[in-house]
Formats: C-alpha cells, sequence, structure tokens
C-alpha cells in the first residue's frame, strides 16, 4: 500500500520536530560546564574576600570601641569613688554638726551660770548673816541683798541684757507698757512719770515691756465743775 503525498509530508513535519527537540536538549559540552563552574568558584571566591575584609573592619572597630568602653569604665569608676568619699565626708561633716548643735543647746546657759555663781555665794552669806542674833544682822543682810543684786545685775549685762529707760521719756509703745495716767504739771503730756515695773531687753530683741505710768495734763477748776 503507497503512502500519499499528504501522508509523506507529515511524517517528514513529525521527524523534523523531533530532530529540532534533540538538538535542544543537548547537554552543554564539558568546555562549557568547567567555564560555568569558574565563574561560580570566581563570585564564592569574592564573596569570601569580601566577607573577610568586612571581618576585619569590624574586628579593628570592636578593639578600638573596646578600649573606649575600658577608658569610660576607669573613668567611671574613678567618679564614683570620688562621689562615695564625698558623701562620706558630707555624712561625717552632718554628724559632727548635729552633735556640735546639741552640746551648744546643752551647754548654751554655761557662761550665764558661771557668772551668776558669784551672786549664788553673796545669797548664801547674806543667808548666814541672819543667823547671828545680834544687833547688826539686820544691816549685814541689806548690805548682802544689796551686793547680790549688784552682781547678778553686772552679770547679766556681761551678756546683753539691759533695762529699759523709762521715767521720764516720752512714752513709746514698742517699749512701754501704760498701766496708769497720773495728773501732773511736773512732767509734760505723755512722758512717764513713774515706772511700775522695769522693762528688759536682750541686745535689740525686746524682751519685756517697762510697766509705766503716763503723765496728762492736772484739770482745772473749771474741768472739774463741768463734769
Amino acid at each position: 500500500m503507497q503512502m500519499s503525498r499528504k501522508d509523506k509530508k507529515e511524517e517528514q513535519q513529525a521527524q523534523n520536530l523531533k530532530s529540532s527537540e534533540m538538538e535542544e536538549w543537548e547537554p552543554a559540552s564539558p568546555k562549557g560546564q568547567e567555564a560555568g563552574n569558574m565563574n561560580i568558584d570566581q563570585t564564592e571566591s569574592a564573596t569570601c574576600d569580601e566577607r573577610e575584609d568586612t571581618s576585619k573592619e569590624q574586628t579593628t572597630f570592636s578593639q578600638e570601641d573596646l578600649k573606649k568602653l575600658k577608658d569610660q569604665a576607669s573613668k567611671s569608676e574613678e567618679y564614683f569613688d570620688r562621689l562615695q568619699r564625698q558623701v562620706a565626708e558630707a555624712d561625717n561633716l552632718r554628724k559632727r554638726l548635729s552633735k556640735e548643735k546639741q552640746e551648744a543647746i546643752r551647754y548654751a546657759n554655761e557662761t550665764l551660770i558661771e557668772q551668776l555663781l558669784p551672786t549664788m555665794d553673796s545669797f548664801e552669806m547674806a543667808v548666814n548673816a541672819t543667823q547671828n542674833s545680834n544687833e547688826n544682822s539686820i544691816e549685814s543682810l541689806k548690805i548682802g541683798i544689796e551686793m547680790v543684786r549688784t552682781q547678778l545685775k553686772r552679770a547679766l549685762e556681761e551678756v546683753g541684757l539691759s533695762e529699759i529707760d523709762a521715767v521720764g521719756k516720752v512714752f513709746d509703745p514698742s517699749c512701754h507698757e501704760a498701766v496708769s495716767r497720773h495728773q501732773t504739771s511736773e512732767f509734760k503730756e505723755g512722758e512717764v512719770v513713774e515706772q511700775i515695773r522695769k522693762g528688759y531687753q536682750l541686745h535689740d530683741k525686746l524682751l519685756r515691756p517697762a510697766s509705766v505710768v503716763v503723765a496728762v495734763p492736772v484739770e482745772s477748776s473749771e474741768e472739774k465743775s463741768e463734769r
């Protein structure tokens, strides 16, 4: 049975297509494979070199950074030691000042008491004098009391205490306390006629105002009659 021209033509086309597919699938030659492998090796080698360079750079930077950190740590330790010493010194100073303050409060009146001791001695002498039953005992007591007053006044003046001078002065509400008024022509109106109780001040600070009697004008007979 003979094939027609059409069948032959189709068979020829099928063979050509098969041959074309076989050519496309044909494996690469050994030279091509070797060239490809060389390219891969070169790429990997370059990558490794870059990694080594980067690692060296990172190692160098880390060493420098470590040195800086060590220097900073050393300075920090030095500053911390200084701070600890300053804190300890401040704490010792605080304790010393607190102790000195307590002692100052406790012995604040030491000087005054020492100055009052002679006054106590004079009191003892005056009391002992009254025990003698003779005619001079009263006079001795008077002298002893006067001595005590003088010594006490001197001791208080040495620590800054002073009396407020009131009699004959114009009434001053900042240091005088009026307890009464007295009609008189011997003093001007508003002047202190009499001091009932002495006032005292410590340096410039008022401790107690003086209790005084203030002068007022004498009423005339007409004013009395009108009243």
